[in-house]
C-alpha cells in the first residue's frame, strides 16, 4: 500500500502520525493558539471516518503554548448532520469551523468563521456583506458571553483587504 493511500482521513497510519508531529512542531515554533483541521468533501459522515476522527483527537496532545493549551478547529465539508457534528465537537472539545454565509456554527461558544468567498476564492466581499458578517459575529458573541474569543479568517484572494475593511467596520462606533 502506498503512502498516498495511507494519508488522510484521520487514519491511524505512520504517515498521518508523522504529519501530526510535523504540524505540532510547527505550531509550537510559531506559538500558534489554534490548529485548523479542514476536511475535503470526500471525508463523508461514515462510521469508519467518525471512529478515526475520534481516535485521532483523543490521542492528539494539546500542547501548552504560552501557558495555554492548543485549540483545535474542525471544518467538515460536504454533507454532515449538524447534530452529529455538534456531538463530535462537544465530545472532543473542537471548534466547529464554518463559513457563516453558508452554515451556522454548532459551537457558538467557540466561534471560528472561515470565509472562502461566496462564489469561490476569487470573491471580494462588499461592505454590506462585511456589515452582515459583523452583525452575525456580534450576535454569536452575545450568545456565548462566557465563550472563547472568536476567530474570523478570510480565505479568499482579497483576504487582506477584506479583513482590514472588516476590522474597520468592527471598530466603528454604533
Amino acid at each position: 500500500e502506498s503512502e498516498r493511500t495511507q494519508a488522510g482521513y484521520f487514519r491511524s497510519t505512520p504517515i498521518v502520525d508523522e504529519a501530526w508531529q510535523v504540524t505540532l512542531a510547527n505550531a509550537t515554533a510559531l506559538q500558534a493558539q489554534t490548529i485548523l483541521f479542514q476536511c475535503p468533501a470526500s471525508f463523508k459522515q461514515t462510521a469508519e471516518n467518525i471512529a478515526n476522527l475520534k481516535k485521532f483527537f483523543r490521542r492528539a496532545t494539546r500542547e501548552q503554548i504560552n501557558g495555554a493549551p492548543l485549540n483545535f478547529g474542525w471544518e467538515p465539508r460536504g454533507e454532515w448532520d449538524p447534530e452529529i457534528v455538534k456531538g463530535i465537537c462537544e465530545d472532543l472539545n473542537l471548534r466547529h469551523v464554518v463559513d457563516p454565509f453558508t452554515a451556522a456554527s454548532v459551537t457558538p461558544d467557540k466561534v471560528y468563521y472561515r470565509l472562502h468567498g461566496r462564489q469561490g476564492w476569487r470573491y471580494e466581499y462588499d461592505d454590506a456583506e462585511l456589515r452582515e458578517l459583523a452583525a452575525t459575529l456580534q450576535a454569536a458573541s452575545r450568545v456565548a458571553e462566557r465563550g472563547e474569543a472568536p476567530y474570523v479568517f478570510f480565505n479568499n484572494v482579497r483576504m487582506i483587504n477584506d479583513a482590514t475593511r472588516f476590522q474597520e467596520i468592527l471598530n466603528e462606533k454604533p
